[in-house]
């Protein structure tokens, strides 16, 4: 069965859906310049809402070791989504202990890794546009066809431009382990909307059953 993730969650309602909806990870989003960033005392609160439910994301951009190190003082995910080169992802890794997921912008096959190069999986989404703030969260979607022959031997995420519309064409275009949606589940920016949530992970779903 595909996975779902549910990314940029910043308030108790988006938490509560997703957790409602069986979301199996929920995204914690630590960089200033999204309008679904969170503080580590933020995503503390929001996360004791539920014991247990999915597996918590702390996404990282170009973080320090000071960066991670201080929300980990206040909120313990269960995995890193960290945007940086392959070596500093690595050194991320074995620095903290926690399992790790590096971001992989594509716009051809090229693109696509070979190898998880010391982490733990890859979420493989489209290059930010040129005047993008921020590498992810764009609602930017890339040409699927680029992953027909690419059969990774490890843990991947499909991500960038996902939404309840499209979601199903994806998973069965490229069988993606995991699927992740952030802005493609929201009423307006960094606004989570419960019924997209509930679609998007249902469509999702709906696939990997049949």
């Amino acid at each position: 069965m595909t996975r779902v993730k549910i990314c940029g969650i910043n308030d108790a309602d988006g938490f509560d859906s997703a957790v409602a909806a069986g979301a199996h990870y929920a995204g914690f989003v630590f960089f200033p310049p999204s309008p679904r960033n969170v503080t580590a005392e933020q995503a503390a609160i929001i996360s004791s809402r539920h014991q247990g439910g999915p597996l918590r994301v702390a996404l990282f951009v170009k973080p320090s070791d000071d960066d991670i190190t201080r929300v980990l003082a206040i909120f313990r995910p269960d995995i890193l989504q960290i945007y940086a080169d392959a070596p500093r992802a690595a050194a991320i890794r074995a620095r903290f202990g926690l399992p790790v997921w590096r971001a992989v912008g594509v716009s051809s096959v090229d693109d696509l890794p070979r190898s998880t190069d010391g982490v733990d999986g890859l979420v493989i989404e489209a290059k930010p546009p040129q005047d993008a703030t921020r590498p992810g969260g764009n609602a930017v979607s890339f040409d699927w066809s680029i992953l027909a022959d690419w059969t990774p031997g490890y843990d991947w995420v499909l991500a960038g431009g996902l939404n309840p519309d499209n979601v199903a064409e994806a998973v069965q275009r490229t069988h993606p382990p995991v699927v992740d949606v952030s802005s493609g589940v929201e009423s307006a920016p960094g606004v989570k909307d419960p019924a997209r949530i509930r679609a998007f992970i249902t469509h999702a779903r709906a696939v990997a059953h049949a």
